[in-house]
């Protein structure tokens, strides 16, 4: 027996603020408000239940993506809040997302990036705020436009300072800041 069906609607507005109060409003990724703004991201909210039902979205998504013009559509959000919700069985998976780009003969085109609830960098504690820099409302696989990141990181030059800078904002946001700045409004 399946699960209720999921509110897409609410879902993408959860990602959407997430996306506004953090990613762009923290500034994690320098490169998010541009897309934004433009409206060329997709988001994609899948009904999977199994690894196996999102990895058939998950290459529907990259040909569309490869596909698409990137004027329309930049970059995908792919979000399933029914399948890998255990982080660990959600990081395994991203091997077999690197193997769908191979298959579908797209890896130096298009890139996976992961965002997860529980998101933990290796070698870190799970309550780590430093974490929480790629911590979504839901398991989130980000298709990205190899040609984008690279025009994005001419424009900002100094992109390998990203993920430290990251870290600095979230510990001066510690654990309080983020449960606030994650409040609906």
């Amino acid at each position: 027996m399946s699960s209720p069906a999921v509110d897409r609607d609410q879902v993408v507005a959860d990602t959407v603020h997430w996306m506004e109060k953090a990613v762009i409003g923290l500034n994690l990724c320098p490169f998010a408000k541009a897309v934004h703004v433009k409206k060329q991201i997709r988001y994609v909210v899948s009904e999977a239940e199994t690894p196996e039902e999102l990895l058939e979205k998950l290459m529907e998504e990259l040909q569309h993506l490869a596909d698409a013009d990137p004027e329309q559509i930049d970059t995908t959000l792919l979000i399933h809040p029914k399948v890998l919700t255990d982080f660990f069985d959600y990081n395994e998976f991203l091997d077999v997302a690197d193997a769908a780009l191979e298959e579908l003969e797209l890896d130096g085109v298009l890139q996976v990036a992961s965002f997860h609830p529980d998101y933990q960098f290796a070698d870190t504690d799970k309550n780590d705020i430093g974490n929480y820099t790629n911590r979504s409302p839901y398991p989130t696989l980000h298709l990205l436009r190899e040609d984008s990141i690279d025009r994005a990181v001419e424009a900002f030059p100094d992109a390998s300072d990203i993920f430290d800078k990251n870290i600095e904002t979230m510990e001066k946001l510690g654990h309080d800041g983020w449960d606030k700045l994650m409040e609906q409004a």
